[in-house]
């Protein structure tokens, strides 16, 4: 099997087009019924949306608080819009993060999920984003366990990085499997 893989110079939401477009195109033929995505604000969910049919879209927001007590990163507008699509937003403590993140501000050290979080980041902070996003949708029942999906994550805003994965829950962190890249930023 030959498979390409694209490499963006830089990160960042200059990819973003162009990244939907690769996934349309690895969609094409396929048997992937899910496509998890990180969008905060869910402007590039709505981008990803309008591009594609036949799949089941999931976008993935930050957590209430993530910016800010009581806060959400993305508007009630847009989540509505989302939902007219068809696109389920899933709201949610971060896998590779949430409560021992929270502990190591405060207290100090490191704890073994920003260890593997940071393993992630070695290849790009999108390749850590797409793991933890299909973690959490799996924990949720969101995706299915043992299928591949299609993860899309980012840097910053925007989104520049796609992998083929099969998800796992939590309990299984080591289990995840990582078939394909379909692009990615070099930086």
């Amino acid at each position: 099997m030959k498979k390409s893989i694209t490499y963006f110079e830089n990160s960042g939401e200059e990819n973003t087009d162009e990244l939907i477009s690769l996934v349309k195109d690895r969609l094409k033929g396929s048997n992937i019924k899910y496509v998890a995505i990180a969008s905060a604000s869910g402007e590039s969910a709505i981008k990803l949306a309008n591009a594609l049919e036949d799949v089941t879209i999931i976008n993935v927001t930050h957590h209430a608080g993530f910016h800010g007590p009581n806060q959400l990163d993305i508007s009630e507008d847009t989540r509505s819009k989302l939902k007219n699509m068809g696109v389920v937003t899933f709201v949610g403590s971060h896998a590779l993060s949430g409560v021992g993140k929270g502990i190591a501000k405060q207290l100090g050290g490191l704890n073994p999920v920003e260890i593997v979080a940071q393993t992630y980041r070695t290849f790009s902070q999108g390749i850590k984003v797409c793991a933890e996003i299909t973690i959490m949708l799996a924990d949720a029942g969101l995706v299915p366990v043992g299928e591949e999906i299609i993860a899309i994550g980012g840097t910053g805003h925007g989104v520049d990085t796609a992998a083929v994965i099969t998800p796992v829950n939590m309990t299984k962190v080591f289990d995840i499997k990582f078939h394909e890249i379909i692009a990615m930023p070099r930086d």
